[in-house]
Formats: C-alpha cells, structure tokens, sequence
C-alpha cells in the first residue's frame, strides 16, 4: 500500500476506504462532542484561525471554494461565515453529510453539500480556487493521490490549505502529547462514541502521517509551490497552504 490510511489488518487502498468509511459513519452522531472534549475546544480556534488565514482568497469576488472532506461540516461553516457566501463541501461518508446537512439547515447556510471520494472528486480540471481540508487527509487510503486530486482541480494560482495534526517539534512537549494520544483520547473516546476500535486508529493514523516538514515536502514533490506552514498549539496541528503551478 502507498503511504495513506491503513487501519490494523487492511490489504490495499480500497479495504482501507471502506474502513474508514464505515468507521466515521459509526461515529458521526458524537463526532462533534468528542472533537471538542478531547481537544479541550481547541479546535474550534483551529478551524476559525484557519478561516482567517486565507480571508483574502475568500473574499475575491467570484472565487470557487471546495471544502474536501468536510465531516460535519465545523470547518466549510467557518469559510462561508469568512465568504459572506456559499461553499462547496465534499465527503465520502454519508452519515456526517447528514450531520453537517441538520447543523447548515440550523444556521440557514447557503452552501451545497455532495458525496464523493476525495481521490476521485466530480470536479473539473482547474476549476477552483482554493481547496481546503480539516483532519480528514490523513484519513486519505493515499496521500500522494490526494495531493494529486487536489492540485489537479484547483485553477493555476488557486491554493491548497490542509490543516491536520502534527507531530509537535519539543521533544517533552510532544511526549505528553503523543502519551494523551495513545492513553487518553482511545479510553474517553472509545467510552462516549461506543467505538473504541474508531479511537484506537485515530490516535495512531496521527503517528503514521507525515510531520509538518514532511508533508510541506510531499506538497513540493506533487508540484506546488510557495508551500509553507503554520504550527499550532505548539505544534499540535498545522496548516499547510501551497499554490498550484501554472
């Protein structure tokens, strides 16, 4: 299997969607709780800071705006209250479609949801300009793909930003990290959702993803450029952004 997801006892790319995709659909009516407990509602300031970070592509008049993997949909609500308009939003899981469908509907949003494989997106070539994703890429079953899908569905000079969690670079700081990882967030999580094996693969997809140098590196290999990142929480998480060629 090319680096991607790959929860314990799968063979290939296609075992290894299925997987994942079966697993967020057990935890989607407490996905947004636990996200919250578990990262002591820093993720809500990850997501709005990744909002505003790219306001001013955002904000351009006419610009087309894919939200991939969009789960429950914290993160495509957080650019259109940026936009002032719609967005698109993708995922190939439909229970978290249907939990980001009720929270848009609450908020009277304006933007469209659809279903699809972020390896393989109904989009046409170079039709967008920015693509973003908020801890679903490394759920990808290959991340060298993933890149791929998004620079080839963003406009030359549009942009890619995915936010994930990282390795945190102080070695005591990141001890403690990855022990809550591996300790605490499988026992609360698997408690509250009634899915434990769920938090016993999230936890461990985030040691198996690249660093943040390693997947600014993997940005550059599959072509774009002025890739940079931005580290969060003291590295908890960061937002990578790069810029498809011309």
């Amino acid at each position: 299997m090319t680096a991607g997801a790959s929860p314990e006892g799968v063979r290939d790319e296609q075992e290894a969607a299925r997987w994942v995709r079966a697993m967020f659909g057990r935890i989607a009516p407490r996905y947004d709780l636990l996200n919250h407990l578990l990262s002591l509602n820093l993720d809500r300031w990850w997501r709005a800071r990744t909002a505003r970070r790219l306001e001013p592509i955002l904000r351009r008049p006419g610009a087309r705006v894919l939200d991939v993997c969009c789960g429950s949909g914290d993160l495509l609500l957080a650019l259109e209250a940026r936009r002032r308009g719609p967005v698109l939003g993708s995922d190939f899981c439909h229970p978290m479609l249907v939990v980001a469908r009720g929270k848009m509907e609450r908020r009277q949003s304006r933007s469209v949801l659809f279903e699809a494989d972020s390896l393989r997106l109904p989009v046409a070539d170079r039709s967008l300009d920015l693509v973003t994703a908020a801890f679903g890429f490394r759920n990808l079953a290959s991340y060298e793909r993933g890149l791929a899908e998004l620079l080839r569905v963003l406009k030359p000079g549009g942009a890619a930003a995915i936010l994930e969690f990282s390795r945190p670079p102080n070695a005591l700081f990141r001890r403690s990290f990855e022990f809550c990882s591996r300790r605490i967030l499988p026992a609360v999580g698997g408690v509250v959702s009634g899915a434990p094996d769920a938090y016993a693969y999230l936890p461990a997809s985030i040691g198996k993803f690249p660093d943040a140098e390693g997947l600014a590196e993997a940005m550059r290999r599959a072509g774009f450029r002025d890739v940079a990142f931005e580290r969060m929480s003291w590295g908890v998480v960061a937002l990578h952004i790069g810029v498809a060629g011309v």
